[in-house]
This record gives structure tokens, sequence and C-alpha cells, in this order.
């Protein structure tokens, strides 16, 4: 079986980023090209005619559920996982309804979207050229075995509820700048790069710290306070 070719639709910079790492990080997929909108993302598919679609639920022009949409009345032969911060019930069970092949909550691990990417290729290398399957045949693709991922009850719980006062898009930034940077972090950093308080920053960071999804440092200097360097 060929290299998977994956198009990519992500309106967020930094998030675009961050997935381009992560699918780049699996063998045997590749993203042939990346958008910034759903509407972008639709003429592309047409264009280039990719195996496979991970898209954003959240954009502008076109959102990612009108997009989904589009895909399935135009009868396109290609597949979709959608990764996205939406999490209410009534907005996941359209996007299901509509075929999609998973559905990813921000933030994620790079391991959550492995598995997915993993668990995708062997469906497709096992009905690559086959015609007719028996039910246990069919049983191994469609729900092939998963490893426990090394989430802890907290983790579950974090991506569906938040405490109050906090923003989930702010929440994903903060996580996504820290992912991306290749050595520790500071509050003062996250925040100017993100846009917002140092407060607010370290808040978070501290937050994400405590649910074992960052990770922290302390570094001693000549004079003044230490300073926290988070690090994934």
């Amino acid at each position: 079986m060929e290299t998977i070719k994956v198009l990519l639709v992500e309106d967020d910079p930094m998030v675009r980023e961050v997935n381009r790492q992560f699918i780049e990080r699996v063998e045997g997929f590749e993203i042939i090209a990346m958008c910034s909108n759903g509407l972008e993302g639709f003429n592309r598919i047409i264009e280039l005619s990719p195996n496979l679609v991970i898209m954003d639920i959240f954009m502008p022009e076109q959102d990612g559920l009108n997009t989904l949409r589009k895909i399935r009345n135009s009868n396109l032969p290609v597949d979709v996982i959608t990764v996205t911060a939406a999490n209410d019930m009534q907005t996941i069970q359209q996007i299901l309804h509509l075929g999609v092949y998973d559905y990813i909550m921000k933030p994620f691990t790079f391991e959550r979207i492995q598995q997915t990417l993993l668990n995708y290729y062997n469906f497709k290398l096992k009905s690559f050229g086959v015609h007719d399957i028996t039910q246990k045949e069919l049983d191994e693709m469609i729900h092939p075995h998963r490893e426990k991922e090394e989430s802890s009850g907290n983790e579950a719980a974090f991506l569906t509820e938040l405490p109050k006062g906090f923003n989930r898009t702010t929440l994903d930034k903060v996580l996504l700048f820290v992912k991306v940077s290749t050595e520790g972090v500071s509050a003062d950093e996250v925040a100017a790069g993100i846009g917002v308080a140092r407060v607010t920053a370290r808040r978070y960071l501290d937050f994400l710290e405590k649910q074992n999804f960052i990770n922290v440092d302390v570094h001693y200097g000549g004079v003044g306070r230490p300073i926290n360097h988070y690090f994934v």
C-alpha cells in the first residue's frame, strides 16, 4: 500500500504546526497540503484527492461541520478525522452521523493521535484490494486492539471539565506553546507568546502541570527568585 496522503485543515497557525509535527512523526503518512479554512480545504480535496483529511471544526469562512456535509453530499472518496475543542454532545453526534473515522478532542497527546493513525493505516492495509470479507475480518478492521493510554482519571475529567474561570481556547494555546518549544519555557515566555498576562499564563501552566500534561523544572540563578521552566 502507498503512503497515506493527508490534507490538514486548521485555522490556528500554532495548532496547525503541532498537528503537522505529530502526523509527520507517524510512519506511512505524508501531508500533501495545509489549509486554514473549510472552503479552501474542500477545494483542495477536489484538486489533490487525499486519502485522509484531518480537520478542525471551528473555522472561519466555512466551518468543519459544513465542510464535512459538502464532502459527503459530493460523494468524495476521502476519510475524515476531526481534531477539535468541540465537546458538546450535539456537535459530536452531528459529526459522527457524517461518518468520521475518529473524533479527537483538544488538547490531546501525540500518543492519542498516533494510535488513531496507526489504526487507520492498519484498516486501509487490510482492506486494500479486498472484495468480500467475513464478520471476524470486519471486526478486526473496525475494532482493532487499542492499548490503554497513559492518562489518569483526572486527565479524562480534564478533557471535559475545566475549573471555574478557565477558558478552553487559552488552555489549548498554553499547552501547544509548551509542546512546540524545543526547550523549557517560562511563564513570561508563554505570556508573551500567546498574548496573555503573566499571572494568567502561570495559572494555566500550574494547572497543566498538576494534570500531568506538562512537567516543570526549577532553574536557580545567581540573583532573584528561581524561575520555573515548563516542558512536555
